[in-house]
């Protein structure tokens, strides 16, 4: 953030000082053209003069066309002449009012590596039209050892994108693949070095997907009474070999932990029968409740069900929405 200093001693006044630095900061594009200026609140704690001052001079340097005010949104650099002129209109701009300069960066940054404006266009064109083409299938791929976590993302990525989703065991992935001219391919970060060394030398997409931090779960576990069971209920193996690992570097020997898979009916009527705290994904989390409905007679205090909502992070699912155009 620039520092703009104010003089309390000179004899131009502070809101000149203030206009000034500004406008030099414009002209020499260390605030470049769709740049959001400092709140007002923000620039008076730096100069020390009052808000009122400076808005007096924001709506100076709208009136001299160098700044364009956005209802709700702020104060922004205006384009002038072959930068764009009225860019700034555009409904896209005014939602996203930092787009202009990511785009403006990116495409100096091509004129500056030799490509003409032409150039510049069709590499943009060429991306945008391979993304499309990719989106319009979307493949999650894990390990058949643990194919129970693609289907865990499946089910979720489905509730969340409302499009289908294809799961792919890794190791057939490279077959599918040589099927298909483009695809998104995604998969949990545990697994993305195996899938991206697949995924190299086809026209695909690979995007990592991160998984829920569990902080609730795990708050849970840490203030569980010592000796208590807790039961890991998950389609996946991979996640309750985890959550045994992960438990047990917690707490030890303090608590007995026992996991199983839903469809595992044995090892599940053990956990409702013994354990006080039973953990489960949200796809598993019927098949739990019948377990313990159908165990009432032979447990005198039914256990305490908590159901994972997510097993990927939701941040991760929002920006796959955006990378597939769904948001």
């Amino acid at each position: 953030m620039i520092q703009f200093r104010i003089q309390p001693d000179s004899e131009i006044p502070a809101s000149t000082q203030l206009f000034n630095q500004i406008r030099f900061a414009i002209a020499s594009r260390q605030y470049p053209p769709a740049y959001k200026l400092p709140s007002t609140r923000a620039l008076a704690m730096q100069t020390g003069l009052h808000r009122n001052t400076i808005s007096k001079v924001y709506r100076q340097l709208e009136d001299e066309g160098l700044v364009e005010s956005l209802a709700g949104s702020g104060i922004y650099v205006r384009a002038q002449g072959h930068e764009g002129g009225s860019r700034l209109q555009s409904p896209i701009l005014q939602q996203h009012p930092e787009a202009y300069k990511v785009v403006q960066q990116a495409l100096d940054q091509l004129l500056a590596q030799g490509c003409s404006l032409s150039q510049a266009r069709e590499l943009f064109l060429a991306e945008m039209d391979w993304r499309l083409r990719c989106s319009a299938q979307v493949l999650v791929a894990v390990p058949s050892q643990d194919i129970g976590a693609g289907e865990l993302m499946v089910y979720e990525l489905e509730q969340s994108l409302k499009i289908p989703i294809q799961l792919i065991p890794m190791e057939e992935l490279a077959a599918v693949l040589d099927k298909t001219n483009s695809a998104t391919v995604v998969t949990s970060r545990y697994f993305i070095g195996e899938v991206e060394q697949i995924a190299a030398p086809k026209a695909v997409r690979v995007i990592p997907l991160d998984i829920y931090d569990y902080s609730k779960e795990l708050n849970l576990v840490k203030n569980l009474p010592k000796d208590n069971c807790i039961g890991i209920v998950s389609l996946s193996t991979g996640i309750a070999r985890a959550a045994e690992v992960i438990l047990h570097g917690l707490r030890g020997d303090e608590l007995l932990v026992m996991t199983a898979q839903p469809k595992d009916a044995y090892k599940l009527q053990a956990i409702v029968k013994r354990a006080e705290v039973i953990i489960s994904d949200v796809a598993s989390f019927r098949a739990v409740q019948l377990a313990v409905q159908a165990a009432a007679e032979d447990i005198i205090r039914p256990p305490k069900l908590m159901k994972v909502e997510n097993y990927i992070g939701l941040n991760s699912i929002n920006l796959l929405k955006r990378e597939l155009g769904l948001s």
